[in-house]
């Protein structure tokens, strides 16, 4: 059984494609860019975008009923991999002490010619 996530706490899908869907226990988020869910336009710089990306998937996360916590995998999209410092920052402070496994890697465009792009895959119950 596969449910749709959907909340206007993170920007709507630009294409045909959700949010979020929920199969099982697993959470699988579409990719996020730095999308403010009130305007859906994107900040300046690099930083900005990937805290917004970042809270974009945290309000996914709650409307799922699903926490940082119970991130297993992340994939983050970068324009540029000279971006990966400033990026690796806000994504250590947003997970703190818990470490899912991740991918990085540098693309040639984003989307609406975003900077960042992050999507992860959470299960709900693991305990390490």
């Amino acid at each position: 059984m596969l449910k749709e996530i959907t909340t206007q706490n993170a920007p709507a899908a630009i294409g045909p494609y959700s949010q979020a869907i929920l199969a099982g226990d697993l959470l699988f988020t579409s990719g996020q860019l730095g999308l403010d869910p009130a305007t859906g336009t994107l900040p300046e710089g690099i930083e900005a975008q990937a805290e917004q990306s970042l809270k974009n998937i945290a309000a996914i996360l709650e409307a799922a009923g699903y926490a940082k916590t119970d991130v297993v995998k992340t994939v983050v999209y970068l324009r540029n991999m000279d971006d990966f410092a400033a990026v690796n920052t806000l994504y250590a402070n947003f997970f703190g002490e818990h470490k899912p496994a991740r991918s990085c890697v540098e693309v040639s465009r984003l989307p609406k010619g975003g900077l960042v792009e992050i999507e992860v895959v959470a299960r709900k119950g693991e305990t390490r």
